[in-house]
C-alpha cells in the first residue's frame, strides 16, 4: 500500500540506526529528475546550532522510512561526501514556486511542495500547488512530466484531478492514471 507524505514532513525528520544511534537529520531530498524519484537525502546536524554534516543517504541504503524517523541499519549507510547528492542527470532542481501548466497552456497554480509516494521505490507522486485563487490542492503527476526551472508540464487531463487532502489523494492519482492509458494520445 502507498502512503502519501508531503515533502516537507520528510525534512527534519531524524535518521536513526537499528539500534537507535542518532546520525542526524534530513536536510534536503535530492530527486532523480528523470523518474521522480528519490536519489538521496542530504543531511545536517540535530539540534538549535547544528549545520549541514556534508554527508548523503543514498535511498538504497535506507531501511525504513516511517512517520517519525528515516531508519538505516548502521552508520555505514551514510556517504562520507554530499558531492553524490549533485551527481547524475542535469534537469530538475527545486521546483518550489515553479509555475505547473497544462501542454495545452493552461496555468494550473505554484508548486508550494511536493506529495512523495512512499514504498520501495519512493516517487513524486504530485504536487501541491497554491491556484491563482489561493487555494492549496494536490494534483497528481502520472509521465510524461517536463519539468525545468520556470515551469511543470503536466497532461491536459492532470487539472481534471485533484484532491483537496491527502486522503483523496490516491483516488486522484488512480483517475488520472485510468484516463491516461485509455486515451494518452487525447492528453500527452
Amino acid at each position: 500500500m502507498t502512503v502519501y507524505m508531503r515533502a516537507r514532513e520528510i525534512i527534519k525528520k531524524p535518521v536513526v540506526t537499528l539500534e537507535g544511534e542518532d546520525l542526524g537529520q534530513v536536510k534536503d531530498i535530492v530527486f532523480d529528475p528523470s523518474t521522480g524519484t528519490i536519489r538521496c537525502f542530504t543531511l545536517a546536524g540535530r539540534g538549535l546550532l547544528a549545520g549541514p554534516l556534508h554527508r548523503a543517504l543514498l535511498w538504497e541504503n535506507v531501511h525504513a522510512l516511517g512517520p517519525h524517523a528515516v531508519m538505516v541499519r548502521d552508520d555505514s549507510a551514510l556517504e562520507e561526501d554530499d558531492k553524490i547528492a549533485g551527481s547524475g542527470e542535469p534537469g530538475g532542481g527545486d521546483v518550489l514556486g515553479v509555475a505547473v501548466m497544462t501542454r495545452g497552456g493552461a496555468r494550473l497554480g505554484d508548486v508550494s511542495d511536493a506529495i512523495v509516494g512512499t514504498g520501495t521505490k519512493p516517487v513524486v507522486a504530485g504536487y501541491e500547488i497554491e491556484t491563482a485563487e489561493h487555494r492549496r490542492v494536490l494534483l497528481p503527476v502520472v509521465g510524461p512530466v517536463t519539468i525545468s526551472g520556470q515551469r511543470v508540464l503536466v497532461p491536459d487531463a492532470t487539472a481534471q484531478y485533484s484532491a483537496g487532502d491527502l486522503g483523496g489523494f490516491g483516488a486522484a492519482v488512480e483517475g488520472l492514471r485510468s484516463r491516461l492509458q485509455h486515451a494518452p494520445q487525447e492528453d500527452d
